[in-house]
């Protein structure tokens, strides 16, 4: 089933992503914890994909695991940064072959030193192009509530957001943020720029601190005073702070839900028993 039409079908959707393992010794414990987050049926998930390929083989095998035993759409991750157009179209024939329909496309992290010269990909619109070539794919994008790093200021991004859904982009996931009228703003401008795709809100449930130390050297996220006195007062009680950070999640995922955006993905770290707290906490409004 496409994603889009799963997310214009009229009712709050939730949805979730899980990552593949990185080495084949980790293959069984992660499908196991996939497969208890798929058995708690949520709308739809998505499975990551591994910059520079490093755990791109398990993508479409935890994928159409998902989908096949327990009949939960799946979005694969795809990133084009690192890979010619006959790995892309290779990857894209193993998807069709496992009945996966949705791509989520991306340009994928730019490691260390690595020379971009010699790509045959810069922009994730441009993998979506090609994706778009290839078959009948739904094509989902990423976008930045608080302005992607690497763009100059807001407008500029917004303009290569709107590039990207030109190229073919049936909906955008966001980055991680942690105050929903970031969110709101953010949406008011993509829509008063003529970017009229979906919106799906990502959602991060911070279980622990040291995951909250990561959040920050990586996307930058600006983090609400209530959000920091919670961290603070919980931070070094483990069991307190994944208690108070899950009621964190599910207080965005409800206040999203009651201001009109009716899809939210929650990054589930591939742990089930966070998925399934939330899940439990918003059953009849996801009804």
């Amino acid at each position: 089933m496409k994603i889009i039409d799963i997310i214009n079908g009229g009712k709050p959707t939730i949805s979730m992503e899980v990552f593949p393992p990185k080495t084949n010794d980790k293959f069984n414990s992660i499908k196991q914890a996939t497969e208890e987050i798929a058995a708690l049926k949520p709308d739809f998930m998505s499975v990551t994909y591994g910059a520079g390929g490093g755990t791109s083989e398990f993508t479409a095998e935890i994928a159409e695991n998902i989908q096949n035993k327990y009949g939960v759409p799946t979005l694969a991750h795809l990133t084009c940064l690192s890979s010619d157009k006959q790995k892309i179209e290779t990857v894209l024939s193993d998807l069709q072959s496992k009945g996966i329909e949705n791509v989520l496309a991306l340009r994928g992290d730019i490691p260390q030193d690595f020379d971009r010269s010699k790509c045959e990909f810069h922009y994730a619109s441009e993998l979506i192009g090609e994706i778009k070539a290839k078959g009948d794919f739904c094509i989902g994008g990423a976008c930045y509530p608080e302005t992607h790093p690497e763009s100059a200021t807001s407008m500029e991004d917004i303009a290569n957001l709107k590039i990207k859904v030109d190229s073919g982009c049936s909906f955008l996931t966001t980055q991680m943020f942690f105050d929903n009228n970031i969110l709101y703003n953010f949406m008011y401008r993509v829509r008063e720029a003529g970017i009229q795709v979906p919106i799906v809100a990502g959602i991060m449930p911070v279980t622990n601190a040291v995951q909250l130390r990561r959040i920050r050297d990586i996307s930058g996220s600006q983090l609400p005073s209530r959000f920091i006195r919670i961290v603070d007062r919980y931070g070094d009680n483990p069991l307190a702070m994944k208690q108070a950070g899950i009621a964190f999640a599910v207080s965005q995922i409800i206040d999203l839900f009651a201001n009109g955006v009716n899809s939210v993905h929650v990054y589930t770290m591939n742990k089930p028993e966070v998925a399934k707290a939330i899940m439990d906490n918003i059953s009849y409004i996801i009804r």
